[in-house]
Order: structure tokens, then C-alpha cells, then sequence
């Protein structure tokens, strides 16, 4: 089969095949499972309503179980009971002839039962002598050896028990207990006898490393799983010990610990060598083990700030293992014959958990980095003086060792030699990071750092716009997504393509992941560092006059240059950043102007002109879209700017009405612009009436009425279906409404009479014309403003009148309404129709 994958990776598609065809079939089980109990559960009802006999709570094996166990349990206790309170009421002879007779037939009483088949029973029987021999073991000890050293006693007894029941339990193949037992046992004579000799603790480690490699030949060479678990616990705890034991000495004592690790890194990648199961976290653990050893080594040699980098080398060396087993494991020609042999192989499980090893303590020494990449950055952002006042000019960042530059430069340039996008993305964001991190790494002065930004700036935006040099060997991947209810099949390839999904397509009707482009990814990465570096940069030029403007300039035309060239969205978040820039800028020379807040206001207003001129001319229309909002955002300062002078800000308002209604020349901005003119050349005119000290309401409503009630006119020419609300009732609400509050507080007598003229007008002029908005409004108004004139009379004849009068006037009106309640009811109800019908 031709194919230009490698055969590993090929089996790993294979792989992830088959188990998505597993997925599919599972579910397809579990629907004709639900499927045929909907049909065939209606048939047997009567079955159905059978009572069901009673569940019994635990199987005869179970409960036979648990008798046996605790028979088991009890005789042990009774045994250690006796062997501890009652040894010392018989003699040596009696001792002797009670431990023998006991074990013995604890031992071989399981021989009688296996051949009954009580297998349970036999279980029991002989872990009760397992314990009858620890027992013996130690009134042995206490009997006869009482002056031996308990450790060392300790040691030999568990090496002779171990010995023991590994015989034991290989001639009476059919228990269970006693080879785990003997196992366990077996992690003792070692460990013990080191501690017995009064070893150090490398001695114990060199012990515990010997003891687990013997746990690992028992895993790979031991039949039965209870034997072959136990033997992976006993590795793993010893094993563990005595690497971190490695570890603890690589740091203190090198050579010491090197020829630990070094052994435990051998006996542990055997392991994952013939154990398939255990290759990647058996391999991984030597690939630390090799690390920290080699690492240990070469820091002893090195000034303090190498450490790192001496771990991120030997690192990345390991890490290459997985390139170079993979091309060992290739099939080669040989030469002058045509024929393919097979280099070494290395398995992919061991690859990968070595490699993996040396990707986790590269990427440690990657984060070990970060810190000055974090200083570079966000440093010039951390101000505590004003602007220009040369902060950061007479002294650099904070400083960190140079080794971080070089651990990040190593790691951009590792990664940017894998063909994968992943890789070439991480290797571009390092790069950025290195030049980032480089002032405050090598100390560079304020000038350096500067002009290092900004060429960290431009570099990134230029890659941003021109990703192609980075996206060579790569290509679009068309990832294919997991199956979904329908179940798609996904058909392999005639022939290998050049990425790992490349050519696999779903048959089904499965849901697939859009392509994604290499270039598309790699230059957003570089947009984001870009962008961040231009505005470190910006944040650092505000020290000194000069260089913000120099930094305001660059960044200025390296935004107008990716709004130009670049593609997609980044062309809209260019260029509203390249308007925020001129912003700056302008407000940069009239700081430097010395100009007062009311005039930097208004040559702020420069901007959204500018903007709108140049939205008129530029596509496509999303990039016009986003220049023209950001330059409109931009005349909110500058009217904050030009509050203190009511002057400016009627003048400023005017100014930005000016420019709305220029830009609502244009159709596609007509609605939204003219509005905004409207608002702005009324908030204008309120402004230069305030300052004028006008207080009366009129001034400020009627420039609102009379446009609105010539817009609604308009309207209704061209609609004649347009409701008279719609049309006219905003406007006359304008004025109407705060006249008549103006009115209620007003002792006078002229704004009353005007305000019910009006009102009278506006409701005959409802009337006429059949208008709803019109006569509603006018006639509500003409009714308050008439009750605000009759309330003093009202109040003073009430006042005359018998208090015994208003009630009984209540109380009739109450009975004449009541008696004509249906009339009066049908009128309302003719009146509310009249005035619905109008418009």
C-alpha cells in the first residue's frame, strides 16, 4: 500500500476508525434494544402484572464469602491473642508443638479442600497460615533470637517467608493469596537489610531501585493479575522513591545522584519497552529521571543563571527522540540491491512518553521565561507620574537575567523547524516574546527599548499581513468531525496527503469542521503581538515629548499600512486603531502646544471630519464602517473637553452637527446621520440658550417642535397610512407637555392663556382633520390648563357653600349616573370608536 504517512501515524488513524465505527455500533445497539422493547411489551401484559418473586439481597457465594472471611478473621485474632497474653504459660517444648501443629494444619488443610472444590474454604484456611507464619517468625525471634537486631531479623524472616509462600502458592496454583502475599513480602529484604546495615538514604534508594526492578521483571514474566498488580504497586512505590531520591540528590550531591537516576531511567524504559500498556508513563518517568540526572551534571558546571537553560537543552534533546525513532523506525533501501529493510524501531508508546517528557520540561522552562516578557510589556504601562515626565527615560525595566532570552530563543527557533501549524504558531509567539523580553533582559536604555518595540511592532503586523514565508510545508487541514446521530463513515484516501486528516472526507451525513487556513491562524497570532507591542511602545514614548511622537507617527502609518494591505477583520480593528492613533497624535501637538481644553476640543473635531471624508472614499464598506464610529466615538472627549465653557461646547455641538449632516448626505448613512444632527444642532442650541440665562421652556422645546412637526408633515405626503402619533406627536409632546408644568406653577396669567389658545388650536385642528394625536393632546392639555384657571374659584366657592352641600351633590350625581348607566355606557363606548377610527 503507497502511502506517504509514516506507518505509525497511519495506525493511528486506522485506530481512531475503528473506535468512532465502535461509538456508531454501541449506539445503534442500545436504539434496537429500546426499539424492540416498544414492540414487544405491549404483547405481555399479563406477564406484566405478575408479581414479582423477592429479591434476595446477596448470592449464596457471597454470603459464603463473608462467613469464611470473618472465620478467617477471627481465627487469626485468636492466634495472635494466644501467640502474644498466653506464649509465656507454656514452655519452650509446648510452644513449639502448639506453632508447629497449628501451622501445619493450617497450611495443608487447603490440599484436602481443593481437592473437595471448596475453594473458598481453602482460601481461608491458608490465609490464616500466612498468618500463623508471620506469628511463628516472631515467637521465634522472641524465643530464641531475642538478641538479634530486629531489623536485620525482620529482613531475613521476609525474605524466607517470601520464598516460602512463593512456593506455596506455585504448588497450589489454584489460591489466590499467597503469591500477591509473596510479593508483598519480597519489598522488604532489601530496604531492611540496607536499613539494618545502617545505610544512608542512597543506599536505601539504590535498595528500593533494586527491589523495583524486580517488581518489574515479576510484571513482565508473572501470569496472574493479582500477582502482576501487586508487583506494579510495589514498583511504582519504591521506584518513586528512589527517583525522587535522584532528584533530591542531583541537587545536592551530582554525582551522586546521576548514577541513580540514570539506573532507574534503564530499568524503568525496559518496563515500557516489553509493556506496551505501560510505555508512555513508564517512559516518561525515565525520559525525567535522564533529564534531571544529565541536567544535575552539566548545572554543577555553570553559573547560577544557567540552570535552566541547561535542563531546557537536555530537554529538547530528548525531545528530538521522537523525530529521529521515527525516522529510524522508517523502511529504507538498501544500496545496490533494491531491497527494503527496516532501521531500529523504536515503539511509538516509548516515542511519545520520551518525547513528551522533554516537550513538559522545556515547556517549564518556557514559563520560567515568561516573566520578562510580562516586564517588557506591561512595565511602561505601570505609571506613577503624568506624561513627559521622562519616568522611564533614566532608567531601564526591571531587570532579569539574559538566560530567559536565550531559553526563549532556543524554543522559537525548536519549534519553528516542525512542519506543524501548532508548532510554527507557538514558535511565532516565542519570537515575539523574545523581542519583547530583550530590553529588560541585556538592560537596554530607554532609546533601545524604544526603537525595539517598535520594530517588534512592525515585524508582527508586517507578518500579519504577509504569513506566507511561515506557512511553507503547510497546508489547509480539513479536520473531520466525530460521528453525530446519523453516523458518518468516513472513506480513507487513495493515497497519503500531506497532512494528517488530508483526503479523509465523510460519506455519512455527519457534520464537518470547516478548513482552516495555516496563514489565517499564524497572522492573527502575529496581529495580537503586534498590536500589543504598538501600544507597549506608545505607553513607553509618553516619558518624553519627542519619542510620543515619534511612536504616535510609526504606529500611525503601520496601522494605515495594515488597514491597506491586510485582509478580513484585521483590516477593521486596523484601522479604527490607526484613527485612534491620529487621535493621539493630535492631541499630542496640542498638549505640546500649550492649548487650553476648550481649544484641544475643538481640534479634536478634526477627527471624525477627517474620518468622514475618508469613509466616503474607502472600501470595503465594513473597513468605512468601523473609521467613521471610531472617529465619531473620538468627539465624545472632545465634548467633555469644552464643558467648562458653555461657549465652546454650543460651538463644539454645532461643529459635530455640521459633520453628521454632511455624512447624511450620503444614502447608505441618511437615517442614522441626520438624526445625530438633529440631536447635536438642538444640544447646541440648549447649550447657547443656558448661557444666555433663558429660562423660559419654550426656548428650548420649540426648536424641537417645529422640525419634528414639519418631518411628520413630509412624512404624511409621502404615507398617507402613517398614524398621526407617529407622525405628530413626539413633536407637539415637546412643547405641549412641559408648558403645561411651566403653567401649573406659573402666577402670571400670559403663559396660561397662550398655552390654552394653543391647545384650543391643536384640538380644532384634530378635529378638522380627523387626527387621533391632535385632538388626544390638545384636548388633555386645554382641559388642564382650564382647571389650573377655574382651581382658585372652585376652591373659594367649595369654601362657601354648607359643608353638608359637595356630599349630597356626590350622592346625586352618583344616582343620575346610575340610572342612565347603560346610556351613558353606549355613548363612551360610541365616543372611544369615533376616536379610534381617526388616524
Amino acid at each position: 500500500m503507497d502511502n506517504s504517512l509514516p506507518p505509525a501515524d497511519e495506525l493511528v488513524l486506522v485506530d481512531r476508525e475503528l473506535a468512532q465505527l465502535d461509538a456508531r455500533r454501541s449506539q445503534l445497539l442500545a436504539r434496537r434494544a429500546w426499539l424492540l422493547q416498544v414492540l414487544y411489551a405491549p404483547m405481555a401484559p399479563a406477564a406484566a402484572m405478575r408479581p414479582r418473586p423477592p429479591v434476595a439481597d446477596s448470592t449464596p457465594r457471597s454470603a459464603q464469602n463473608v462467613l469464611l472471611t470473618l472465620g478467617g478473621t477471627l481465627l487469626t485474632i485468636a492466634a495472635v491473642a494466644f501467640t502474644l497474653v498466653s506464649w509465656g504459660s507454656m514452655g519452650i517444648g509446648g510452644r513449639a508443638a502448639v506453632l508447629f501443629v497449628v501451622t501445619s494444619a493450617a497450611l495443608a488443610a487447603p490440599v484436602a479442600l481443593l481437592r473437595r472444590s471448596l475453594v473458598s474454604t481453602a482460601e481461608s484456611v491458608a490465609a490464616l497460615g500466612l498468618a500463623l507464619m508471620v506469628l511463628d517468625a516472631y515467637a521465634l525471634h522472641r524465643a530464641a533470637l531475642p538478641e538479634t537486631d530486629g531489623v536485620g531479623y525482620a529482613a531475613v524472616a521476609s525474605a524466607v517467608l517470601a520464598g516460602a509462600w512463593t512456593a506455596y502458592g506455585s504448588a497450589l496454583s489454584r489460591l489466590r493469596i499467597p503469591l500477591p502475599v509473596a510479593v508483598v513480602a519480597g519489598q522488604l529484604p532489601l530496604p531492611l537489610g540496607v536499613l539494618a546495615a545502617g545505610g544512608g538514604p542512597t543506599a536505601f534508594a539504590w535498595a528500593a531501585l533494586v527491589t523495583a526492578a524486580a517488581d518489574g521483571a515479576v510484571v513482565l514474566w508473572a501470569r496472574p493479575a493479582s500477582v502482576r498488580i501487586t508487583a506494579v504497586t510495589g514498583a511504582v512505590v519504591l521506584g518513586g522513591w528512589a527517583l525522587l531520591t535522584g532528584g533530591w540528590l542531583s541537587l545536592a550531591s551530582p554525582w551522586s545522584g546521576a548514577p541513580l537516576l540514570v539506573a532507574g531511567a534503564a530499568v524503568t524504559l525496559y518496563v515500557a519497552w516489553r509493556t506496551p500498556a505501560l510505555a508512555v508513563a513508564a517512559s516518561a518517568v525515565a525520559g525525567l529521571a535522564v533529564v534531571t540526572a544529565v541536567g544535575g551534571l552539566l548545572r554543577a558546571a555553570v553559573p547560577a543563571d544557567w540552570t535552566v537553560p541547561v535542563y531546557v537543552l537536555c530537554a529538547l534533546v530528548l525531545a528530538s527522540v521522537w523525530r529521529v525513532g521515527a525516522t529510524a523506525a522508517a523502511p529504507s533501501v538498501s544500496a545496490g540491491s533494491g531491497t527494503t529493510t527496516d532501521g531500529p524501531r523504536l515503539p511509538r508508546g516509548v516515542r511519545l512518553g520520551l518525547a513528551g517528557a522533554g516537550a513538559g520540561v522545556a515547556a517549564l522552562g518556557v514559563v520560567w521565561a515568561l516573566p520578562p516578557v510580562v516586564a517588557g510589556l506591561l512595565g511602561p504601562m505601570a505609571r506613577t507620574t503624568e506624561v513627559w515626565s521622562g519616568e522611564h527615560a533614566g532608567r531601564v525595566l526591571t531587570s532579569f537575567p539574559a538566560t530567559a532570552a536565550l531559553v526563549l530563543a532556543v524554543a522559537a527557533a525548536t519549534l519553528a523547524g516542525v512542519p506543524r501549524l501548532w508548532t510554527r504558531c507557538a514558535a511565532l509567539v516565542l519570537a515575539w516574546g523574545l523581542l519583547t523580553a530583550l530590553p529588560v533582559s541585556l538592560d537596554l536604555p530607554f532609546a533601545a527599548t524604544l526603537a525595539l518595540q517598535l520594530l517588534t511592532a512592525a515585524a508582527a503586523l508586517w507578518v500579519a499581513v504577509r504569513p506566507g514565508p511561515l506557512t511553507r510545508g503547510l497546508r489547509a487541514a480539513e479536520a473531520p468531525a466525530g460521528p453525530t446521530s446519523a453516523g458518518p463513515v468516513l472513506t480513507p484516501p487513495s493515497a497519503g496527503g500531506a497532512t494528517p486528516w488530508a483526503g479523509w472526507a465523510p460519506t455519512g451525513t455527519g457534520r464537518q469542521l470547516p478548513a482552516v487556513e495555516p496563514g489565517t491562524v499564524l497572522g492573527w497570532a502575529a496581529y495580537a503581538g503586534g498590536l500589543a507591542s504598538a501600544l507597549s511602545a506608545v505607553a513607553l514614548a509618553l516619558d518624553v515629548r519627542g519619542a510620543t511622537f515619534l511612536a504616535l507617527g510609526a504606529v500611525l502609518g503601520l496601522l494605515t499600512g495594515v488597514a491597506v494591505l491586510g485582509t478580513d477583520a484585521r483590516r477593521v480593528v486596523a484601522a479604527c486603531g490607526a484613527v485612534l492613533a491620529g487621535t493621539g497624535l493630535l492631541a499630542a501637538v496640542a498638549a505640546a502646544g500649550g492649548f487650553e481644553d476648550h481649544w484641544t476640543a475643538l481640534a479634536l473635531l478634526l477627527v471624525p471630519a477627517a474620518t468622514a471624508a475618508v469613509g466616503a472614499r474607502t472600501r470595503p464598506p465594513a473597513v468605512a464602517l468601523a473609521v467613521e464610529i471610531t472617529g465619531a466615538a473620538v468627539a465624545v472627549p472632545a465634548f467633555g473637553l469644552a464643558v467648562s465653557r458653555s461657549a465652546f461646547l454650543a460651538l463644539a455641538l454645532a461643529l459635530g452637527g455640521v459633520i453628521a449632516a454632511a455624512t447624511a448626505v450620503r444614502p447608505e448613512r441618511r437615517r442614522f446621520a441626520s438624526w445625530t444632527a438633529a440631536v447635536l444642532f438642538l444640544l447646541a442650541t440648549w447649550v447657547r440658550l443656558a448661557a444666555f440665562e433663558v429660562t423660559t421652556p419654550e426656548a428650548y422645546t420649540l426648536p424641537v417642535t417645529v422640525p419634528a412637526l414639519v418631518a411628520g408633515l413630509l412624512r404624511r405626503r409621502r404615507d398617507a397610512e402613517a398614524s398621526s402619533w407617529t407622525a405628530y406627536g413626539p413633536g407637539l409632546a415637546a412643547t405641549l407637555l412641559p408648558s403645561l408644568a411651566a403653567a401649573w406653577t406659573d402666577p402670571e396669567w400670559v403663559r396660561p392663556l397662550a398655552l390654552g389658545v394653543a391647545a384650543l388650536v391643536v384640538t380644532l385642528l384634530g378635529a378638522r382633520f380627523r387626527l387621533q394625536a391632535l385632538l388626544v393632546l390638545g384636548g388633555v392639555v386645554l382641559a388642564l390648563d382650564g382647571l389650573h384657571e377655574l382651581a382658585p374659584y372652585v376652591v373659594q366657592v367649595v369654601g362657601a357653600l354648607p359643608r353638608w352641600l359637595p356630599p349630597a351633590l356626590a350622592g346625586l350625581l352618583l344616582l343620575a349616573v346610575g340610572a342612565t348607566y347603560e346610556q351613558r355606557l353606549r355613548d363612551a363606548r360610541r365616543l372611544r370608536d369615533r376616536v379610534a377610527r381617526m388616524r
